[in-house]
């Protein structure tokens, strides 16, 4: 197989190693394949795959919204990407970066286009909850899920510039941010946008909790007032999304919810990420907010926790520091729930298995 030399930077490193060419590069994987962990093998096959003269990679969604899917994206819409948040982030060559997620999924791979495309030394470790605890290194850029940050806060000042994603950060976690010395970012972003299309600085003097857009990235609504996004240089058509949004300006917005999960109980039109946020720092276990048909309400709350028998909360105190109106009515457990392979709920299994149970 003759290598292209797609966007492969001179100053690009993995796991500490210079190369010379496109074909030094494949020698390397080659050994990988053969001697790697799980880890390195999925990496050097990305990378084989990078380097040939197809214009796709196939990519698949988590699952965590609907059912996995293939999607097609082209090299060169994610180059676009990668330029893209070496711009906003400042990240230029000889950026020293850990590669600690999944390299099977986009997030994973990304990171491994941008250190091809920008110059990055790339460092490659298994995904586990505290990889970067086991390493003394430090790094200039690092993407980690939340279930990762929360295992690894002593070890975050290692750490310049942080992007967290692949879920939703907890408001203990965040507060939790607050003191330590790293430049920390929540990503907004999915398969179809390659990743990430827009962040908040989630500590220190720039905390917000309004995302604004990576260059070329424009944001709408549609009458459901869901975020449509317009990011021309990777997507060839406007991206209409669920999310529900008070969109801020053209290049910024606040995220409420999805669009499928939101519930109208009496009237009153109640996102469930939002009451999950107000309890994450008082209940400990897994939990969603959902609900449930009510004769009078039309829907009523509902809390489905993951646990033991023996794992019972005190719930009518963790309820106080909700409204009236967002109150769950009913809390159901569940012994285990569905997941995605990346860790994110899966709402709509949860909720499934909890019908054929109750």
């Amino acid at each position: 197989m003759k290598p292209t030399s797609l966007s492969l930077h001179p100053a690009f490193k993995l796991n500490g190693l210079d190369f010379s060419s496109p074909e030094e590069v494949l020698n390397f994987t080659d050994n990988l394949l053969e001697e790697g962990n799980e880890q390195e093998i999925s990496v050097a096959k990305f990378i084989e795959k990078w380097l040939d003269f197809t214009e796709e990679i196939t990519v698949h969604t988590s699952g965590s919204t609907g059912k996995p899917k293939k999607i097609q994206l082209t090299k060169q819409q994610m180059v676009n990407s990668a330029k893209a948040t070496g711009t906003y982030f400042k990240t230029g060559p000889g950026t020293k970066t850990l590669l600690c997620i999944p390299a099977e999924f986009i997030a994973g791979k990304m990171m491994v286009v941008r250190a091809m495309v920008l110059g990055w030394d790339l460092h490659v470790v298994q995904p586990t909850k505290d990889a970067l605890v086991e390493y003394d290194n430090d790094y200039d850029f690092v993407a980690m899920v939340p279930y990762q940050v929360s295992h690894s806060l002593q070890a975050l000042p290692k750490v310049k510039k942080l992007i967290i994603g692949g879920g939703t950060i907890p408001a203990r976690l965040e507060e939790q941010l607050q003191d330590i010395d790293v430049e920390a970012f929540a990503t907004y972003g999915m398969t179809e946008t390659i990743t990430h299309v827009a962040v908040r600085r989630v500590n220190g003097f720039a905390r917000s909790d309004v995302y604004t857009a990576l260059p070329d990235v424009r944001f709408s609504q549609d009458d459901r007032e869901c975020l449509i996004i317009d990011a021309p240089k990777i997507s060839d058509k406007k991206i209409v999304t669920n999310d529900l949004v008070a969109l801020k300006s053209a290049t910024s917005f606040q995220w409420l919810g999805r669009w499928d999960n939101v519930i109208n109980s009496g009237g009153i039109k109640l996102f469930p990420e939002t009451i999950e946020a107000k309890l994450s720092e008082e209940v400990q276990l897994p939990f969603i907010i959902a609900s449930e048909k009510d004769e009078e309400l039309g829907e009523r709350v509902i809390l489905v926790y993951e646990g033991a028998e023996t794992d019972t909360p005190d719930f009518n105190k963790i309820f106080t520091a909700l409204a009236p109106f967002e109150k769950p009515k009913k809390v159901y457990r569940l012994s285990r729930f569905v997941y995605t392979e990346t860790g994110k709920i899966k709402r709509g299994d949860v909720l499934q298995v909890l019908r054929k149970y109750r």
